[in-house]
């Protein structure tokens, strides 16, 4: 389910700090001097990705580690189960196939990360739709046999017809959703990830684990403070395509985190350069901004979410949101030969600012 793929248009440039092997040891102790922590993992394939959990505590083994693997990989296959849009199998696949105008039945976790989406497509201004995919796959992101392209005027056009979440009719007490044209489909890529690693963190405190970090995909939850009162260390790659570095780094508890960028993927249109992140404004790529954004929540579900809308709607545009929301996001550009971060004044409250996070 919800690998790395067009759809989404987004690099994960979240690392927690310790787990992630893209980073070379030698650049890990330059940036975080600190002894190895006292921490049990499990890892493994999930959604077409990987997932890391990482447990403060002095061992796990025999039938104790069994039991929490297996708690663990439940909720990730009930996730995929039930949001997949590569099994065909799924309730979200039975869903976009059924072409109906009728109610539909979801599962109640299928309608949360549901309502997430649209409630921060909404708040954004339209930035994240999850309706959006016909468009993205017009435009040719991800195929490998030609550079993307726009649509003509009238697939455009016929595709934009179908296209929109406020086409989308919760009714939760009913437990369905019916949309307003046959055609239109969902993709819970951009909100998936982030609402699993919530939910293993919970499955996990209810086995009496809290402190924990999880990371689904590139998305975090931390649960509890580590033993010892420190906080998990996650560390916000810099957005530079020739190469990977740690830009800084956010202590969390209890939070979700999330990351969003597209710097890795730029293209060109009529002289003007683009991300590979498609606007549903617009129905075109977003104008490439040479930015990633990082959003720190209570609920790594809505991280996730915001993580793409903002990325969308750019580092100006995105500030001003991020502001008006209360959202602790923290915006990465390219500006000269280095970078400068720009904070919104909720990650500068919680966070604080390093020597290049002022707004110019």
């Amino acid at each position: 389910m919800l690998p790395p793929r067009r759809l989404s248009g987004r690099a994960k440039v979240l690392l927690p700090l310790g787990l992630v092997a893209l980073l070379a040891l030698s650049i890990h102790r330059f940036f975080i001097a600190e002894p190895p922590p006292s921490a049990v993992e499990i890892r493994g394939p999930t959604m077409g990705t990987t997932f890391t959990v990482r447990l403060d505590v002095p061992a796990l083994e025999g039938d104790e580690r069994a039991r929490a693997t297996e708690a663990v990989t439940a909720v990730l296959d009930r996730v995929n189960g039930l949001m997949s849009t590569y099994d065909s199998t799924s309730e979200l696949s039975r869903f976009n196939r059924a072409g109906t105008t009728e109610p539909f039945p979801l599962s109640p976790a299928t309608l949360d990360v549901l309502e997430v989406a649209v409630a921060v497509g909404r708040a954004s201004g339209g930035a994240l739709d999850v309706t959006v995919a016909p468009l993205v796959e017009a435009w040719g992101f991800g195929a490998a046999d030609a550079p993307p392209a726009a649509p003509d005027a009238a697939v455009m056009a016929e595709l934009l017809e179908r296209v929109g979440f406020e086409g989308l009719l919760i009714d939760r007490a009913a437990g369905t959703v019916a949309r307003a044209h046959a055609a239109t489909t969902v993709d819970l890529s951009s909100v998936a990830k982030g609402y699993a690693a919530d939910r293993v963190a919970d499955t996990l405190a209810a086995l009496g684990y809290r402190r924990v970090l999880v990371e689904v995909g590139g998305e975090l939850k931390a649960g509890a403070p580590k033993s010892d009162g420190t906080l998990w260390r996650v560390a916000v790659e810099r957005p530079d395509p020739a190469g990977r570095a740690i830009h800084r780094v956010v202590e969390v508890a209890d939070e979700g985190v999330a990351t969003s960028g597209d710097y890795r993927n730029v293209l060109e249109l009529d002289g003007v350069l683009h991300t590979h992140l498609l606007d549903p404004r617009t129905g075109r790529p977003a104008r490439h901004r040479g930015a990633s954004v990082s959003v720190v929540h209570p609920s790594a579900t809505v991280a996730d979410a915001w993580a793409t809308a903002l990325a969308v709607l750019g580092v100006e545009e995105g500030l001003t949101v991020a502001d008006r929301e209360g959202l602790a996001a923290l915006f990465i550009t390219r500006e000269g030969e280095g970078f400068v971060s720009r904070p919104s004044e909720a990650f500068r409250a919680r966070f604080g600012e390093s020597e290049t996070e002022g707004r110019p």
